[in-house]
């Protein structure tokens, strides 16, 4: 792209600037709404303690507060997602209060949720004339009615689109997006991909050639749609959340709720609970489990993958194996820059089986830049069966690099026991 055209485009997207002033009048107007509210709830008390309220009026009155505090709420919703979605992103990751909807927000979604809010809206207007209903007109009662069935109407219809239209986004995104070597940190930062890796060991790399490929899935491809050889047959009618989790490429399909988490002898439930949330993702941290074989670390890992892709995330589930042959093939092509970039359209990425096999020196370079380039700005999920103390034994001189960015901002989760599958295996031999 030319440079007056990537000018004209970058000015063309900070014009989005010029919606923040009308955000900050809806602020405005939300303070409007709070000096109604107590004006409204005066007035309220004045008359009970006066004796100049009977139930009716009471009723009547507590539906008004209700409404007032409906109306703020879509405020709420509109300023803060519509400012997250067009404007720029809010920094609250990691904040406790965080809303469950601002970590995958987007216009359809708003939509959604704003058409949802209108129907509340419109059902305690319409109560409120049910109740008053002596002095309301029959037109204005049949009125009513006709026009809260048109908001349901029309919230169901956008409910109904929401969900097709989100999951062409989903496979556009997949299509073409982030397929640059450049991509974007937020609304309005730009950041560049980077391959050095540290003085200590970029020497020794020369020497080693590069290891043959794993076979892997047709995922090296940059295509993430399912493949027949884990899953059923592509079903075009289902919802987003199936068509990611299927895109994720999941060994099997397990659920947080399955973990028995009985087995291991030593394991903190408070940390998967908390993990279960899934506000490392929206915060961009790491998570780690560590632990013997069979102790249930891939399936904790999946099932907080499953989550997020319920959840509205996009994830790639992968192991260390295969992430090394993904990552060789594109460094072979000379597009490991573009591979990196293409990952970033995935806030979680999943690497399973760390430790099983040593890798070169080559290998660890490739696992370095991929924990490096996803630092600060996406999340992994790693399972491993030893302490990232010893991972030198699997990446060589890369590892020091590698676990200081991988565990800066990480859950490291330990488990130990002993086998499951050996246990039920062994249980299954003395029947």
């Amino acid at each position: 792209m030319s440079q007056p055209s990537t000018t004209l485009g970058y000015a063309l997207f900070a014009t989005r600037w010029l919606q923040a002033p009308l955000y900050f009048g809806l602020v405005a107007a939300q303070g409007v709404y709070v000096y109604k509210f107590f004006n409204e709830l005066w007035n309220l008390i004045l008359r009970c303690v006066t004796g100049q309220a009977n139930e009716t009026y009471v009723m009547l009155a507590v539906l008004k507060l209700v409404d007032v505090v409906m109306i703020a709420n879509l405020l709420i919703m509109v300023i803060v997602g519509g400012y997250e979605t067009f404007v720029s992103r809010i920094g609250l990751q990691g904040h406790r209060d965080q809303p469950e909807w601002l970590s995958h927000v987007n216009s359809n979604v708003l939509k959604v949720k704003l058409a949802t809010a209108i129907v509340g809206i419109s059902s305690v207007h319409l109560l409120q004339m049910f109740v008053d209903v002596h002095h309301t007109s029959q037109h204005a009662l049949l009125w009513g009615t006709v026009i809260h069935m048109a908001f349901i109407a029309s919230a169901a219809i956008l409910a109904y689109m929401s969900g097709p239209m989100a999951e062409h986004g989903d496979r556009s995104h997949k299509g073409h997006g982030h397929a640059s070597a450049h991509g974007q940190d937020g609304a309005g930062g730009g950041y560049s991909v980077s391959t050095s890796v540290p003085a200590e060991f970029s020497a020794s790399a020369a020497a080693v050639r590069a290891p043959v490929p794993v076979p892997i899935p047709a995922q090296s491809t940059g295509s993430y749609l399912p493949s027949s050889e884990s899953y059923d047959s592509y079903d075009p009618y289902e919802t987003g959340a199936e068509t990611r989790i299927r895109a994720a490429r999941f060994p099997s399909r397990k659920q947080l709720e399955e973990f028995d988490e009985d087995h291991p002898r030593d394991f903190d439930r408070e940390v998967l609970a908390r993990l279960g949330k899934l506000d490392f993702v929206a915060s961009r941290r790491n998570v780690v489990f560590v632990g013997p074989p069979g102790t249930g670390k891939t399936h904790l890992a999946v099932g907080l993958g499953v989550r997020a892709c319920q959840a509205g995330h996009q994830v790639l589930f992968a192991t260390a194996a295969q992430w090394a042959a993904r990552l060789t093939e594109a460094r072979v092509a000379g597009r490991l820059a573009e591979e990196l970039a293409a990952l970033d359209a995935h806030p979680l990425l999943i690497v399973d089986e760390v430790g099983y096999t040593p890798f070169d020196v080559d290998t660890a370079h490739l696992f370095f830049q991929l924990v490096a380039h996803r630092y600060e700005r996406s999340s992994l999920i790693v399972t491993g069966d030893r302490p990232l103390g010893r991972w030198d034994e699997i990446f060589g001189g890369a590892a020091p690099a590698m676990v200081d960015r991988l565990a800066h901002h990480a859950e490291i989760v330990r488990l130990e026991g002993d086998s499951y599958r050996m246990r039920r295996a062994t249980s299954a031999w003395a029947e």
